[in-house]
């Protein structure tokens, strides 16, 4: 059942982001809505260092930007998969009481997720090999430790966004906000467009309890190694110990997602919440 579930939620929540308009109209809205949003940071870097383009610390932002796309995607996703269906689609309730295993059933809407989000990366990251300097080259790409990186990364961004779903369960007012008001708090912490090291100190900690810190440098260091190494935030870290940290980090995601969903599914049943709709 769990992996029906998954499989399932997968397909429907395909469906669900692509139904709206015709595979082509989807396909330009997919591509051209990353390179807005990029153009936003390659303007303003552009404009700080007299269009720089070749500085490591270009290469270092773009890739951090276009890979927080995932965590976005995925955590807002499967929040927002619970309003969606909660409020708009009003099927929340018949899942409850049908063979479908819940918490699965959130992360294959991630799943849907993370897979239109991965066309968005892979067009930003072309445009700026092509266009502006970025310096990812498929001859130096490790591939294999790019492979690794994205699979763990993507069991750990479907924890968070376990975690994120199981709260909006308890929320009555106001939930479709969160999903986007956590990704963008996320985005300053995390390395995602500047060291952690630049934050203020007590700051830091903050970014260094995150796994998508740990997450972003290795996919940093399988495109672009040597510009990863320009940054000292986690150079005295080897890239097994980075696997080990993510993968320790996904685990405890992974145990705190249970407990989470255990919890706030209780109280969601208890308080009536699982049907309930807020005019959304």
């Amino acid at each position: 059942m769990i992996w029906r579930s998954l499989k399932t939620a997968a397909w429907l929540g395909w469906q669900i982001e692509s139904n709206w308009a015709t595979p082509w109209l989807f396909a330009i809205y997919s591509i051209i809505k990353p390179l807005t949003a990029s153009a936003i940071l390659v303007v303003m870097f552009g404009m700080a260092t007299q269009a720089n383009f070749a500085s490591p610390a270009f290469s270092y932002m773009y890739i951090g930007n276009a890979f927080y796309m995932y965590v976005a995607a995925v955590m807002g996703g499967m929040a927002q998969a619970v309003i969606d269906d909660r409020e708009r689609f009003l099927t929340l309730k018949s899942m409850y009481v049908a063979p479908v295993d819940i918490p699965m059933y959130l992360v294959g809407r991630g799943v849907a997720r993370f897979l239109t989000a991965s066309l968005a990366v892979v067009v930003t990251i072309v445009v700026g090999v092509l266009f502006l300097e970025l310096q990812v080259s498929p001859m130096n790409v490790r591939w294999g430790l790019f492979a690794l990186a994205l699979l763990i990364g993507a069991c750990m961004l479907a924890m968070m966004g376990l975690v994120l779903a199981s709260i909006v369960l308890t929320i009555s007012h106001g939930s479709w906000l969160v999903g986007e008001a956590v990704a963008a708090a996320l985005y300053l912490f995390c390395g995602a467009v500047f060291p952690v090291d630049v934050l203020p100190v007590f700051l830091r900690p903050i970014g260094y309890l995150m796994p998508v810190t740990y997450w972003l440098e290795l996919v940093r260091r399988a495109l672009v190694g040597r510009v990863a190494n320009e940054f000292s935030t986690l150079t005295g870290v080897s890239d097994y110990q980075l696997v080990l940290i993510l993968v320790v980090l996904t685990l405890a995601l992974a145990a705190i997602a249970a407990g989470t969903f255990r919890r706030c599914n209780h109280i969601a049943r208890e308080r009536g919440l699982i049907d309930r709709t807020t005019n959304y």
